[in-house]
């Protein structure tokens, strides 16, 4: 299977392009220190790349406008408002940032959480969102809040969900798990490569399956189809693997721990692996949801 991938320099080496040479990014603060070290991540991870971050608060309607009113559950005295707040974290954010192709934008309404957050996605021409998450601190929690939950399943955008604990250092492991069930369409390889673009990690793909059981003529189709891919545009850098004889997310757990995977890629359309993975309510101590980012692909 041949794949045509234009090729184009960038930080000195020949890399296959797509959408890099610009990112808007959005990143929802409510001004706590999860939502701080989301915005911290992402200029960290798109280091390299011309990007403007626009940081955005929503107040709830059922604040009264007010700028010293308690919003999002955040105490905010009466002498400092939000939009003073977010105007503060903006500057500090430039002072700290020292990369001219960084530029931070600020934005601030009342209204209900997702729709204001699909409006900017669509007015801003987002390409992705960025969303600080405290991980697991509970053996019954889920691994991501309410919002940052909402906004993987119901905003069509691509999706970094940064827990609180996180490395600041872009990843080398990367794990894909995938049931092979779907079809791996130009616009999910392409979000695949953009991130991949970032760094030199390394791309896991892990499927896990029952002992006796085979993928079949659909699955080992789309297999062929993702692996022939990344070996025309990442050579040397991805590999397979096949976990038998564990349940999904007991595979996935020792495949993550085992392999210090830095960042996990997910698909938006596979709701099998979202649902185990992020919103299943958990029985068990797993360690890695409180140090290992998601990235949610959209199609």
């Amino acid at each position: 299977m041949i794949f045509i991938i234009p090729f184009v320099f960038w930080n000195d080496k020949l890399v296959p392009t797509f959408r890099y040479l610009m990112k808007n990014i959005l990143i929802p603060t409510d001004f706590s220190e999860n939502s701080t070290n989301a915005l911290k991540y992402a200029q960290m991870l798109f280091g390299s790349m011309e990007c403007s971050f626009y940081l955005l608060y929503v107040g709830s309607l059922l604040d009264t406008k007010i700028e010293d009113e308690v919003t999002m559950n955040i105490e905010i005295g009466s002498s400092e408002n939000t939009k003073q707040k977010l105007t503060d974290l903006i500057e500090r954010t430039r002072e700290t940032n020292t990369r001219p192709n960084h530029s931070f934008y600020s934005l601030h309404e009342y209204g209900f959480f997702i729709p204001t957050i699909r409006k900017h996605v669509e007015g801003q021409h987002i390409d992705l969102i960025v969303m600080g998450t405290k991980g697991v601190s509970g053996i019954q929690e889920k691994v991501v809040g309410s919002n940052a939950g909402d906004v993987v399943t119901k905003v069509q955008c691509n999706t970094l969900v940064v827990p609180n604990n996180v490395e600041f250092s872009k990843p080398m492991e990367i794990a894909f798990p995938t049931d092979y069930n779907i079809f791996y369409s130009h616009e999910i390889l392409r979000s695949m490569a953009e991130m991949l673009q970032l760094g030199e990690g390394k791309f896991r793909i892990m499927n896990a399956i029952k002992g006796g059981d085979k993928l079949n003529d659909e699955q080992e189709t789309n297999k062929e189809y993702l692996l022939d891919f990344m070996e025309e545009s990442f050579p040397g850098r991805y590999s397979a693997h096949t976990i038998t004889n564990k349940s999904v997310k007991s595979a996935i757990q020792c495949f993550v721990e085992s392999r210090d995977i830095d960042m996990m890629f997910m698909v938006a359309k596979n709701l099998n692996f979202i649902q185990l993975i992020l919103f299943d309510s958990i029985v068990e101590q797993i360690s890695f949801h409180t140090k290992v980012p998601f990235y949610v692909i959209h199609q």
